[in-house]
């Protein structure tokens, strides 16, 4: 089982990139569970076929606790993708990234991963405040690789370097690995360089460029990914190149620690 997370600024477009990998790694046969880790719970609302993805917060506050069932917490939408939205608190109440940690404590208990065996679990995971609950997926043993979604903005940049402190924080504890950074392109002058020079310091690379495309947002406007929408477009091929390059990374990145 591949276990990736995705991390990156708010509003960078990493649950597009998520949603539409995770719709990319489905059509290639595997089975994909996406988990969204954001207090908007809006990480898999464009693989949910038009279902709404309960939160797991949500569902745990207005039930009881030992009646909560997994089936009450999933949806299966898009090619079998299992999407799973831990949601939050009511805003100014509450610590969003506590509430990540009662929401893996209870798929953990329900048998989640032993239900619905996916082949590769996505985690997107809101990075700019990498807390203990938002770095989870890093050092919980959830996830095995980090992948960063960023511009070439200077707060998106920003925001992906203290991720990389995060994952470099626990680096010599068995935790996650950073498996390379993901450019989603805002066509700013010299993203390129910007981004790379951010790659070349975390001793990592850009694994994907991610071209700016209206495709993204006509797809979103009717409730899918670009994935689904369009397959046969050109931003279709590009999402399906960077679920090569996530599974070549994370299959290297094994590789050397099997041989280390």
């Amino acid at each position: 089982m591949y276990k990736i997370a995705l991390y990156g600024k708010g509003g960078i477009g990493k649950s597009t990139t998520t949603s539409n990998l995770a719709a990319a790694l489905a059509d290639m046969g595997l089975k994909v569970m996406q988990i969204g880790c954001d207090p908007k719970a809006d990480s898999t609302c464009n693989l949910s076929l038009g279902q709404e993805v309960p939160t797991v917060l949500n569902v745990l506050l207005h039930t009881p606790a030992d009646q909560v069932a997994l089936e009450d917490l999933t949806v299966t939408g898009y090619k079998g993708v299992v999407c799973v939205e831990a949601g939050g608190p009511t805003p100014g109440i509450g610590c969003a990234g506590r509430g990540i940690i009662t929401a893996f404590d209870k798929l953990e208990e329900l048998g989640a991963f032993e239900k619905y065996q996916p082949d590769v679990v996505l985690y997107d995971v809101l990075g700019d405040v990498v807390c203990g609950g938002f770095a989870m997926p890093i050092r919980g043993g959830y996830a095995d690789e980090v992948f960063i979604v960023t511009s070439g903005e200077k707060m998106s940049i920003y925001a992906a370097a203290n991720i990389v402190m995060a994952i470099d924080t626990f680096k010599n504890r068995g935790y996650a690995s950073l498996g390379g950074i993901i450019l989603n392109s805002r066509d700013i002058e010299n993203e390129y360089e910007l981004v790379d020079e951010l790659a070349q310091e975390s001793n990592s690379e850009i694994i994907k460029v991610m071209p700016r495309c209206a495709d993204i947002q006509r797809a979103e406007a009717l409730g899918k990914t670009v994935v689904e929408a369009f397959p046969d477009s050109e931003m279709s091929q590009h999402y399906r190149e960077l679920a090569d390059r996530v599974l070549e990374a994370y299959q290297h990145d094994h590789a050397l620690k099997a041989s280390a």
